[in-house]
């Protein structure tokens, strides 16, 4: 076994980041047109990584109710539940909701957007104001 040299982050070992690979088995899965197989999620991830890894991954995000799973000959063949953009906010807004402070987290959170993004940021937020029937 090799040792780590002093600095060497984890990465350089071969070791992904904590759901590093989940993450890369969702955008695989998003970037296809249809249910993949583990076989075929395999083919569409780096590195050198085992069916049975990936198999496991799959099974950990179907019991998550990330994926559904369909049959497909004497296997299976998974897809997302929600598309990427809807995945990623429901989870911002999972992290919102578990601060004590909304308007901190909201306030750091604008702060820190590019120029682009808070343009943007202003442009959606202004699109709901006027789309709106609830007297708010």
């Amino acid at each position: 076994m090799r040792e780590r040299k002093s600095g060497e982050s984890a990465g350089a070992s071969g070791r992904r980041a904590r759901g590093e690979l989940e993450s890369d088995v969702l955008a695989a899965l998003w970037a296809a047109k249809e249910p993949l197989t583990a076989r075929q999620v395999l083919e569409r991830l780096p590195g050198d990584l085992a069916y049975t890894t990936v198999l496991t991954i799959l099974s950990r995000l179907h019991d998550k109710g990330m994926l559904v799973r369909h049959s497909m000959g004497r296997g299976n063949a998974f897809a997302p539940v929600r598309d990427e953009a809807t995945e990623t906010a429901v989870r911002m807004h999972n992290l919102l909701a578990r601060g004590s402070d909304r308007e901190a987290v909201l306030s750091r959170f604008v702060s820190e957007l590019s120029r682009e993004d808070e343009q943007l940021l202003h442009r959606l937020l202004g699109e709901q104001d006027t789309g709106r029937d609830d007297g708010q």
